[in-house]
């Protein structure tokens, strides 16, 4: 009987070391391990006459230790306004449960001002206890750059104003992929929503993004984004973007040019500034194109010689190309119209107005992008929409197909130094190209 207890004592050390290691697990967590055996693997059959076996018994720790969790460590939020946006829907889905800082932002000069110049796509940030009470709230103050802070401290709350001398610009990069809309691809992948309309608007002279996105369209954006305490503040300028339409690679960069303006130039070194915008608004839709048709209020067919984009009364309206204001007033069946001139003979053409932009008046010099008016309906109209035309040497054109001249290229010295000074900025596109395969 001995003989045979010594026979399995001695087989222990083989067999545990051919044993799943799931009893480990269970072993270390107790308080301490018992029964540790020493001793060395012998083949079965072997004589184990000489074998010494000695139990060890040792306590050890717990491997890891339970540490109970603070219950008053406050909350960090970093939002972005969306659209239509209060005071009241931003504290809600910041947790913010502090009627008395309501209050005192909502009673404040500074906080109404700030409240009025809420724009969709800046970010808020606020830190808040696990109660909802503010220990402090940031909202952007207008295009200034600036912050209206709002803090708790042992004397209640206090307003202050942030003057942005400890904000930082950072590089960031978003990759996406169309699958329905250019506003969807931009929000799935993080991107500020005013960096998706710089998007829009920059490859608006190659893309129409009302009809010729399709499904699978990618986009890498690099673009500026300000930071301050290391919170986000608002998104920047895009200094370098890429667009794959349809098959077809579309690319910019920003570059300051031989003139000292920064520009946005394509691979070839011909600049965007100067090009022009297939639409006048950043999204709507065509509700009468250029050609014959039954005029909706003389009931007759007439010539329609532009393009109506039906959009709201106070849609903001920008000028396609850069020019000088040729004729601002009104003038019958076109109500408020705006007239701009551009090189090689081409003038620009925007009916049907709700107003003017603040000073515009003839013979100011306009650039690319600049808001000029908004929709509205005076004139021969039925409902609120811009009636847009295009004229080369004062004959009609369809704005939507009539080729319209880009800028003049760099020469070979200025090319050259353009490719130089951007290699850095396109040779991101490929990393980004890279994760967005690697990804699918």
């Amino acid at each position: 009987m001995k003989a045979r207890k010594t026979r399995i004592l001695a087989d222990l050390p083989a067999q545990l070391l051919l044993r799943p290691r799931s009893w480990l697990l269970a072993g270390i967590t107790g308080a301490s391990l018992l029964g540790v055996v020493a001793a060395t693997a012998v083949a079965p059959g072997s004589d184990t006459a000489d074998i010494q076996f000695a139990r060890v018994v040792e306590s050890l720790p717990a491997p890891v230790a339970v540490i109970e969790a603070e219950n008053d460590l406050p909350f960090v939020y970093s939002e972005r306004i969306q659209a239509g946006d209060t005071l009241q829907s931003i504290f809600s889905r910041l947790h913010i449960d502090d009627a008395e800082a309501l209050a005192h932002l909502s009673a404040s000069a500074e906080g109404k001002q700030a409240v009025r110049q809420l724009r969709a796509g800046r970010s808020v940030t606020a830190i808040v206890s696990p109660d909802g009470r503010i220990a402090s709230f940031s909202v952007p103050m207008g295009n200034s750059g600036t912050q209206l802070v709002l803090e708790r401290n042992d004397q209640g709350l206090a307003l202050r104003e942030s003057s942005g001398e400890t904000q930082v610009t950072m590089t960031e990069m978003r990759s996406g992929t169309i699958t329905h809309s250019l506003f969807g691809a931009t929000d799935a992948v993080g991107l500020p929503d005013n960096v998706a309309t710089q998007l829009a608007t920059i490859f608006g002279t190659w893309i129409d993004f009302h009809t010729d996105l399709r499904k699978g369209d990618r986009f890498n954006v690099i673009y500026e984004a300000i930071y301050e305490e290391g919170n986000p503040v608002r998104a920047g300028r895009i200094v370098a973007a890429e667009f794959i339409n349809k098959g077809e690679r579309h690319a910019v960069v920003l570059h300051r040019g031989p003139s000292g303006k920064e520009q946005y130039y394509s691979d070839d070194g011909r600049s965007l500034q100067q090009g022009f915008l297939r639409s006048p608004l950043e999204f709507s839709r065509v509700s009468s194109s250029f050609g014959r048709r039954l005029h909706p209020i003389h009931r007759s067919w007439r010539n329609h010689n532009g393009t109506d984009f039906a959009a709201p009364t106070g849609t903001p309206i920008k000028a396609t190309s850069d020019g000088t204001v040729e004729f601002v007033g009104s003038q019958r069946g076109f109500g408020n119209l705006i007239v701009l001139k551009h090189r090689n003979g081409i003038t620009t053409h925007y009916a049907h107005l709700n107003g003017f932009a603040k000073g515009l008046s003839k013979g100011q010099p306009i650039s690319q992008g600049d808001l000029i008016g908004y929709v509205g309906c005076t004139g021969w109209c039925t409902g609120p929409h811009l009636h847009y035309e295009v004229h080369i040497n004062k004959v009609p054109q369809d704005p939507m197909t009539v080729a319209l001249p880009m800028a003049d290229t760099l020469n070979a010295r200025e090319l050259a130094a353009f490719k130089r000074d951007t290699a850095p900025l396109r040779n991101r596109f490929a990393l980004l190209n890279y994760e967005l395969a690697s990804a699918e």
